[in-house]
């Protein structure tokens, strides 16, 4: 597992289109675009509902076939169970986009998906849904802290996130852009790999640093995830709101242990 190397004077802004205008894909619009990326926001529901919004993150409304077209990068920030009516979608999209995969898998909100629940890794299920290879990233990491936890490079304690895929060149873009949006870059491993950073695993949502991450990537343990990733979810939910954003972190960090 290593770090992304970025030289922020030697990035060159790209064209990127994000599909899902929630509390994580509106926060890497605005982070995106204000590092200088050219960003396209769609949402299920049509670009009048979110003209506003875009124009205050400095991205274009647009429709979800316009954010595939003429981009280098798409950025996949919906339900997860929603991914299988996006099929047809990427007939617009240039060949050798790179395509992330921000969500994550949870069948008590999304349903029961036996192929996932079989063990099969998410992304590797999102890839097969819209028939495009993909780059997980940016799933391993709370709303509040990617809004609010960046930090620039070379910071101390800077907050990791990890970014899995098996093209190194999507895989390279894909770090390239988790460093500008303030978190250093660690690549773990191959879209196989990447059960290691889903829901129930100590590096899903713990804020941790480079060094911290590759050993729970590590050490992560596939049999004990999905029940972990269960019972996080149920005690948050019966929780009703009341915990603060670091003690969520603290109770993801003291479970997956």
């Amino acid at each position: 597992m290593r770090r992304a190397l970025v030289d922020i004077n030697e990035r060159t802004p790209m064209k990127i289109g994000i599909i899902g205008a929630g509390n994580i894909g509106a926060t890497l619009a605005r982070k995106l675009a204000a590092s200088g990326h050219e960003v396209k926001l769609a949402n299920s529901k049509g670009p009048g509902t979110i003209r506003d919004l875009a124009h205050d993150i400095g991205a274009a409304a647009v429709t979800k076939e316009e954010a595939v077209r003429g981009v280098e990068v798409i950025i996949l920030s919906i339900p997860f169970a929603n991914y299988r009516d996006l099929a047809d979608l990427f007939n617009e999209a240039p060949a050798d986009v790179t395509v992330i995969d921000t969500s994550n898998y949870y069948p008590l909100r999304d349903g029961a998906i036996a192929g996932v629940d079989g063990g099969k890794p998410e992304s590797a299920w999102v890839s097969e849904q819209i028939g495009r290879p993909v780059v997980k990233a940016w799933n391993a990491v709370l709303a509040a802290t990617l809004a609010e936890k960046g930090q620039p490079a070379g910071a101390s304690g800077r907050i990791a996130i990890p970014v899995a895929g098996d093209d190194p060149k999507a895989k390279a873009k894909a770090m390239e852009l988790v460093e500008v949006t303030g978190f250093d870059a660690l690549d773990s491993g191959r879209l196989g790999d990447s059960w290691r950073q889903q829901p129930g695993t100590a590096a899903y949502c713990t804020e941790l640093t480079a060094h911290e991450l590759t050993s729970a990537l590590r050490s992560a343990d596939r049999s004990r995830a999905p029940g972990n990733r269960d019972a996080l979810l149920r005690e948050f939910m019966a929780a009703g709101g009341r915990l603060t954003h670091d003690e969520i972190v603290a109770r993801n960090r003291t479970v997956t242990a």
